[in-house]
């Protein structure tokens, strides 16, 4: 099953972008990191087009995980859990939706399958970007039985 990131803005050559680009290459079964970019000014305008261009990127019946700080606190352990689930249903690809600075626009939560969080700090979005990478490689640490993931 791949695993994809679905990130607004451009990470261009931050070492941050190199770092999720990494992990994600990492995954046994594949991942890849789909940037969108609006060219609308910041806005409510902004936010809708910046949804509407995550959206077109994801199946109609695809698994979408929005990540937002409001969503349920999300564990490595539980990620693996969930990764687990999606494979026994047959998902082919699981989308993960990283909204732009405004965050998503409520359009994009009706369409989510799940809304998840990693607690409620507000993070920088590139390194947020490397630390879901990061947490879908341990994720899949995890499965492999990896001594990558050790937790004591």
């Amino acid at each position: 099953m791949k695993l994809v990131i679905l990130a607004v803005g451009k990470g261009r050559n931050s070492p941050e972008h190199a770092l999720a680009a990494s992990y994600i290459r990492r995954l046994p079964q594949g991942g890849e990191i789909v940037e969108v970019e609006s060219k609308l000014m910041s806005g409510p305008k902004r936010q809708q087009d910046e949804t509407n261009l995550l959206l077109r990127r994801v199946p109609d019946n695809a698994i979408l995980v929005c990540l937002d700080p409001r969503g349920k606190d999300t564990s490595s352990e539980l990620l693996a859990s969930m990764i687990v689930g999606w494979r026994k249903e047959s998902q082919k690809t699981v989308y993960f939706a990283i909204g732009g600075a405004d965050g998503h626009d409520s359009i994009i939560y009706k369409r989510a399958d799940l809304l998840i969080s990693f607690g409620a700090a507000i993070w920088p979005h590139m390194l947020f970007r490397a630390m879901l990478a990061e947490q879908l490689y341990r994720a899949n640490a995890i499965l492999l039985g990896h001594p990558y993931h050790r937790s004591n």
